[in-house]
């Protein structure tokens, strides 16, 4: 595995590991403030501005669709977040707002999108902490 499939795998394993449990620890707190960041489009913007940049970091140095499950796995992370900062910058908020609060019912199923980064995290972390990088 290259060191760089090692490092994004920690990097990124540790980061969804750390959200995950600060959402678990503050859950009404994070409800709310999807909520609001949802009805902001001003805000709505600025973090499709963020996303968009580490989706773009992430494929342009880690494009890797072979060489095991960890390598893909932080690839298809890369991609899917290029792909959720594209959608934050060219989708009309009242849709983005209607997907993620109505259709994915974020408040009722809090815990499994809390579940989904975690689990993510624990394989990302440990494959990229037990893992022999080469150079």
């Amino acid at each position: 595995m290259s060191p760089r499939t090692s490092f994004l795998s920690r990097l990124i394993g540790l980061y969804c590991i750390l959200i995950a449990l600060s959402m678990i620890t503050h859950r009404q707190a994070i409800v709310e403030t999807v909520k609001a960041l949802l009805y902001d489009p001003k805000m709505m913007f600025v973090l499709g501005v963020i996303t968009l940049g580490a989706g773009l970091a992430m494929v342009l140095s880690h494009n890797i669709w072979s060489g095991g499950a960890l390598a893909v796995v932080v690839t298809l992370v890369g991609w899917s977040t290029l792909i959720k900062g594209l959608l934050l910058l060219f989708l009309p908020p009242h849709v983005g707002m209607g997907f993620f609060l109505r259709e994915l019912h974020f408040d009722q199923l809090f815990y499994l999108y809390v579940a989904i980064p975690l689990v993510l995290g624990i394989y990302l972390t440990y494959g990229g902490f037990t893992s022999n990088p080469h150079s």
